[in-house]
């Protein structure tokens, strides 16, 4: 059985809508998949997140690994039990966290912020070709992750897709620099696979990273390597631009690769969520997406609402909504305004800091992507993607805009 099966493909552009198979289940996409970093969604259960519509979750190897530790997790019978999931899991390599240890996040670099803070106990210690040595953050102990051990703590977790070690290359360094890390990302990929080959569950799916920066040969050559290797699947990762558009340029030189050498291979884009970048990603043929945007949003009491104007969002905490009853959106079906919780209310939970404001919020920003993904999955099934896309972009509100012909 292929990894994935695509049901539909969209003539105007490279969307497609199709049916990932797992050993823990199917994931309808294309999908967004919130994170469960540790373990954990956010603020919401296991049984929230079903009821929510979705289908898969995320979990980070690089703090399983630290906190409670892989062993542990597999004492308890994987990840799955642990947490009480029933459906599929996907599980990144570690390999960004480790590597923003040293070098930031890409928001840090374009920002000029520092990478670390003075309170902060995680740095890299050395990265070399078996590895990369680093002290954790949370009691500064040496650890050290190579291709073997990402795979093996993946293998301990269980999950149903696990992603190989890469390094993920900063943005603001040479193109000397990010050609000799992409080499050694392909280097890592073989071993990665020749570890899963010998010791890996048969039924786990891997996934492949792409890096090559913001350059197009790069980017090209990168992604021909790891989706023409023994790979289920393949990921776009590493930095993707300083804009917009550049980042939505750089995806597409990997997924316009990937339709003429590995057209049926499932495609995945880390740590992309925005909801104008989940309608451009679809629109270039990504099948299944993943960020913190939503879950992390929510906690600052910031609420996902159709207004293109001010990025989809919508400030809770501000004091006009203090003795405002209304919902955050009208009509909207989500758990938290279905039920008549009102602005002033969520206002005045946020402001206190009370657990229960995060969660209503939470729930309510997932609900809002996931009716978001799946107005276009059902768009590409219909036919109608472009007019679908079209009223999303302009304001309309998911699942009212599945009825644009």
């Amino acid at each position: 059985m292929p990894a994935l099966d695509i049901l539909a493909t969209d003539p105007a552009s490279q969307a497609r809508a199709g049916i990932l198979n797992t050993a823990h289940g199917t994931v309808r996409t294309p999908a967004f998949v919130p994170l469960a970093t540790k373990g954990v969604v956010k603020a919401l259960e296991p049984r929230d997140v079903v009821e929510l519509g979705y289908d898969m979750v995320l979990g980070n190897t690089f703090h399983l690994f630290l906190d409670p530790g892989h062993e542990r997790v597999r004492h308890f019978g994987g990840l799955h039990k642990f947490m009480r999931w029933d459906g599929p899991i996907i599980t990144d390599s570690g390999g960004f966290q480790v590597f923003s240890m040293g070098h930031g996040t890409v928001a840090d670099e374009i920002k000029g912020r520092a990478s670390q803070g003075s309170d902060r106990a995680g740095a890299i210690l050395s990265i070399d070709e078996s590895g990369v040595r680093f002290r954790s953050y949370i009691d500064g102990s040496e650890k050290f992750l190579a291709p073997e051990t990402s795979m093996e703590i993946q293998a301990a977790l269980g999950s149903d897709l696990a992603l190989v070690f890469d390094e993920c290359t900063p943005f603001h360094v040479t193109r000397d620099y990010t050609a000799r890390s992409t080499e050694r990302t392909h280097r890592w990929l073989a071993r990665c696979l020749d570890w899963h080959a010998e010791n890996g569950p048969q039924d786990q799916l891997v996934y492949g990273i792409v890096q090559g920066g913001v350059y197009e040969d790069l980017r090209r050559e990168s992604t021909e390597a790891v989706a023409t290797s023994a790979v289920d699947g393949v990921a776009i990762g590493g930095s993707l631009g300083e804009t917009k558009a550049q980042m939505h340029e750089v995806s597409a030189w990997s997924t316009d690769t990937l339709d003429r050498v590995a057209p049926g291979k499932p495609r995945h884009l880390l740590g992309i969520g925005e909801i104008d970048d989940l309608i451009r990603g679809v629109e270039i043929g990504i099948d299944h997406f993943d960020c913190a945007m939503p879950t992390r949003i929510a906690r600052h009491g910031m609420a996902l609402v159709p207004d293109p104007e001010k990025r989809w969002r919508f400030d809770l905490t501000n004091a006009r909504w203090k003795d405002a009853d209304e919902p955050i959106m009208e009509d909207c079906p989500c758990p938290c305004c279905s039920a008549g919780f009102s602005r002033g209310y969520l206002r005045y939970l946020l402001k206190a800091k009370e657990l229960t404001g995060m969660r209503l919020v939470t729930l309510h920003n997932l609900a809002f992507v996931q009716r978001l993904m799946t107005d276009l999955r059902e768009a590409i099934l219909a036919g109608t993607l472009p007019q679908t896309a079209a009223a999303l972009r302009s304001g309309a509100a998911p699942g009212l805009s599945r009825t644009v012909a």
